[in-house]
């Protein structure tokens, strides 16, 4: 019920009880009609309201099963508002005019779909920074915990793998052409297409930055050299040198993981999330036909390779130069235009229901170590062939020794060893006890047979329980060397009392 609503009640409710205290028939049925009409226009708005707020739930949910996001309220007042300053006759004076600002959640947004939806920036450490422009970041690869009593020494271990990171962030700018139609579409189409242009601006400008970026008002690349030992020249950082590799077979693959293994500090790490990134043309005559193999079934498999990675085509890399690294150990920082705003831009025109603006996001990375990443030389990289290799196989093992043997929980008299074989006696009141023998090498076979005191000969299988005659009983363990010719045979007699 609106305010005013409100206020006719009350004069409509005042009249009548004006009307009673005079008692004035006439003038009190007349406010009396009076208020049921007011009744009426209420119920009748309401259920106004109720439809309409149904309809544009059942439009929201519509909408959102066809892939189109719905806005918050801040979100819904910052587009609506935003149109109308673009519909003003002079767009750049209403923007500057603007009292709202362009709200983080549309950033969010923007982050998230960097996140899942780019193949390369998705293997990225991403952080919305909001404004923070310094924060500590752990460079250690693996920290021991410290035992012992908490001294100058153990702090100084404990906090040597954290150090302050500059994370200001560099303007990405985007020219975004929005005609005069689009404006009448809505809030939630506005919306799309400005986060649709931001993310191009992001998405293209990280990718780029990410890859080969300078760090001269750019983003430091994977292919440039980091760390506190680097000279940076005006601003530029030094290349990386590339490592020739002909292969990419599983010794190669091996000797390039061991090196990202390890951090600047010596300290061992978890290889994980490891990427290939090579250049489009690259991909498919090179690293294509040397990951490419024929299955059993005659179909191919392509990006075979010896360890999980991932492999990305970016434009970004030089052809006949690839990078491998680990993808969770590049660091980027995003976030919305420090001031929040759309600009008008006057550097291009074009028809006339159709006006330009500058669109701004901010954006920064690095990689976290010198070791995270490396720049490969794949010139020369050799197409995938099956290799036949005539082997002499290795001579057959003699040891037929037990390394342990245990029945039950028995103690056996004398301790075994693996040089004895005879004399060994144990005492039960069990019925069963289970024998477990363990031989010394692992292709040997091992037969375990019992004799009772009445001489009947059973066989149990090895881990599996034997069952006791009241007396003495003969437990014989045999063991068979893998060349089939070396045997040995271990003796326990077992009196079951």
């Amino acid at each position: 019920m609106k305010s005013n609503d409100i206020q006719i009640r009350s004069d409509v409710r005042e009249a009548m009880q004006k009307a009673i205290r005079e008692n004035d028939n006439e003038a009190f049925y007349a406010s009396f009609e009076q208020m049921l009409l007011c009744i009426k226009d209420d119920i009748e708005n309401e259920y106004n309201n109720r439809v309409n707020n149904l309809e544009s739930e059942m439009d929201r949910r519509a909408l959102a099963s066809r892939g189109v996001r719905q806005l918050t309220s801040e979100e819904r007042a910052y587009y609506q508002k935003l149109a109308e300053a673009m519909k003003a006759k002079d767009p750049k004076q209403a923007l500057n005019n603007l009292d709202v600002i362009m709200p983080e959640t549309v950033v969010d947004a923007v982050f998230d779909e960097l996140q899942t939806a780019h193949p390369l920036l998705s293997h990225i450490q991403f952080v919305n920074t909001r404004g923070a422009i310094r924060m500590m970041m752990n460079t250690n690869g693996y920290q021991e915990a410290a035992w012992g009593q908490l001294c100058a020494e153990i702090v100084e271990e404990l906090t040597s793998g954290f150090k302050e990171v500059d994370t200001s962030l560099l303007k990405l700018s985007a020219f975004m052409p929005v005609c005069k139609a689009m404006l009448e579409l809505g809030p939630e189409w506005l919306d799309s297409f400005v986060r649709q242009v931001l993310y191009e601006a992001y998405a293209n400008g990280l990718e780029a930055g990410a890859v080969s970026g300078d760090g001269n008002g750019k983003p430091i690349g994977m292919n440039r050299q980091v760390g506190d030992n680097v000279t940076v020249t005006g601003g530029v950082y030094p290349e990386k040198s590339a490592i020739a590799v002909s292969d990419l077979s599983p010794a190669t693959i091996g000797n390039l993981l061991a090196l990202l293994a390890t951090d600047p500090n010596g300290k061992a790490r978890t290889v994980r999330d490891v990427i290939l990134v090579v250049n489009p043309v690259d991909y498919f005559q090179r690293i294509m036909p040397a990951t490419t193999l024929m299955g059993p079934d005659g179909s191919y498999r392509n990006d075979v390779l010896p360890y999980p990675m991932t492999v990305i085509q970016s434009p970004a890399v030089d052809q006949g130069k690839a990078i491998i690294g680990l993808g969770y150990k590049y660091f980027a920082a995003v976030g919305a235009a420090r001031d929040g705003r759309i600009d008008y831009s006057d550097h291009y025109h074009f028809i006339e229901d159709e006006r330009v603006y500058l669109i701004k996001g901010y954006a920064n990375g690095f990689p976290m170590d010198n070791n995270a990443f490396f720049v490969l030389d794949i010139s020369n990289v050799q197409p995938a062939v099956w290799k036949v290799q005539q082997v002499t196989a290795p001579t057959a093992s003699a040891v037929a020794d037990l390394a342990d043997l245990r029945i039950g929980g028995l103690a056996l008299s004398p301790a075994f060893t693996s040089a004895t074989t005879t004399g060994y006696t144990a005492s039960t009141t069990n019925t069963t006890n289970t024998v477990t023998a363990i031989p010394a090498d692992a292709n040997a076979t091992i037969e375990i047979t019992n004799e009772d005191a009445e001489e009947t000969e059973t066989t149990i299988i090895n881990g599996r329980a034997v069952t006791w005659g009241a007396g003495a009983n003969t437990l014989t363990i045999k063991v068979t060397a893998e060349n089939g010719t070396a045997t040995k045979s271990y003796v326990v007699t077992v009196t079951k009392s």
